[in-house]
């Protein structure tokens, strides 16, 4: 071998061992072989582009979203049952669980508990024209003996009150209530005392309100069998205060004597503290806006008036003499959607009814019985 060979062989040897002192491979390695760490800021997902296909492994798992209504579940806790047509009226049962519902437009009363299916305990004839229909629902005062109730419906040409016992045909204890194109509407409450009370509308005649010989547009105060009830204030007439228009929701405290009822006259929607056997007066509360006040629930603190075209509840807290105290409140706005009925439950609850598929925006679990803790918070100014 020349010289010029000696040196081509030494650079490769050299060469060899410069490479074998630097190589590493994995199967090499002392201890096992891992990725080194990325020194990319990590990130959330990344926006989809339409059209391009999501690398393997690069989505990150989203968290669950809202619970959306499908058909005529519900996802919502407050909810007691769903896919009913408009409310008219609730009754709460006295174990508090469960309710009596009326449904305005068809007659049909249910009897409803969370987590079972509506079960239909009577069906009345009824016409909903002008405001009408099934308004009303009141047990009896002794229902934890008879299981009797009545409801208050637009029926052949006038409003009655019905007595309905379980399994039988709704028989009627006090018609003749008048019938017109408007004010049909009514509600009824036991007063405490044995008695019903019910409020009854004008027929949309304001004079049938003024006559004393009518019985439209009045408070009337009967017993279980449509009579005078004992202890009113003119013996032997049923009238115990005047002056409603389109009545349709009665609450109060019974065994403080006080009673509220709902109105919705002209141009203005009004609130009445109202005593059996005084006038009704002036409206305690006014609305001018006629955010279409319906139904209502009360206790010695607080009356809850359920709001149809307004969609929402407003509370008001009364004081002894007849005014209120602190700032009003409308809560719940938008939150349902109309609400139509409200009543106060044995344990302090408030239960609600809607009318979304009566001149609302209904979705498919429309429409929907609720029950939910006395509302608290929000503002609204005095109208």
């Amino acid at each position: 071998m020349g010289r010029s060979g000696s040196l081509r062989l030494g650079a490769l040897v050299a060469l060899g061992a410069l490479l074998a002192g630097c190589a590493q491979f994995p199967d090499e390695h002392t201890r096992p072989w891992s990725a080194q760490p990325s020194l990319t800021p990590q990130a959330g997902p990344q926006p989809e582009i339409e059209g391009s296909m999501p690398t393997p492994g690069s989505e990150a798992p989203q968290p669950p979203g809202p619970a959306q209504v499908v058909g005529c579940q519900d996802p919502s806790p407050s909810v007691v049952a769903t896919c009913l047509n408009p409310i008219g009226a609730v009754a709460v049962l006295p174990d508090g669980q469960s309710a009596l519902v009326g449904e305005r437009t068809t007659g049909r009363v249910l009897r409803v508990r969370q987590g079972s299916e509506p079960v239909e305990v009577a069906r009345i004839p009824v016409d909903p024209a002008g405001g009408g229909g099934l308004t009303g629902l009141a047990l009896s005062p002794s229902y934890a003996e008879d299981e009797l109730f009545y409801a208050y419906a637009s029926t052949g040409g006038e409003n009655q009150v019905v007595r309905i016992a379980a399994g039988d045909r709704p028989k009627p204890v006090l018609s003749g209530i008048p019938h017109g194109p408007s004010g049909n509407a009514g509600a009824l409450i036991d007063d405490g005392k044995g008695a019903l009370l019910v409020a009854t509308g004008n027929a949309g005649d304001p004079a049938k309100a003024a006559d004393p010989h009518s019985l439209a547009g009045k408070v009337l105060r009967i017993d279980g069998f449509g009579a005078p009830a004992e202890g009113n204030p003119t013996t032997g007439s049923a009238v115990v205060s005047s002056g409603l228009a389109d009545p349709s929701g009665m609450c109060g405290t019974p065994g403080l004597g006080t009673f509220w009822v709902t109105d919705r006259n002209g141009g203005q929607d009004a609130l009445y503290r109202m005593r059996p056997g005084e006038p009704l007066g002036e409206p305690a509360w006014t609305w001018p806006d006629s955010p279409g006040v319906s139904g209502c629930a009360a206790d010695p603190g607080t009356v809850v008036v359920s709001l149809r075209e307004a969609a929402a509840l407003y509370t008001l807290h009364p004081a002894a003499d007849g005014t209120f105290t602190g700032q009003p409140s409308k809560v719940m706005e938008n939150s349902f959607g109309r609400f139509s009925a409200a009543t106060l439950a044995p344990d302090g609850l408030v239960w609600l009814g809607t009318s979304n598929k009566d001149g609302g925006s209904p979705i498919s679990s429309d429409d929907r019985v609720l029950r939910i803790e006395p509302p608290t918070g929000g503002s609204a100014g005095k109208d």
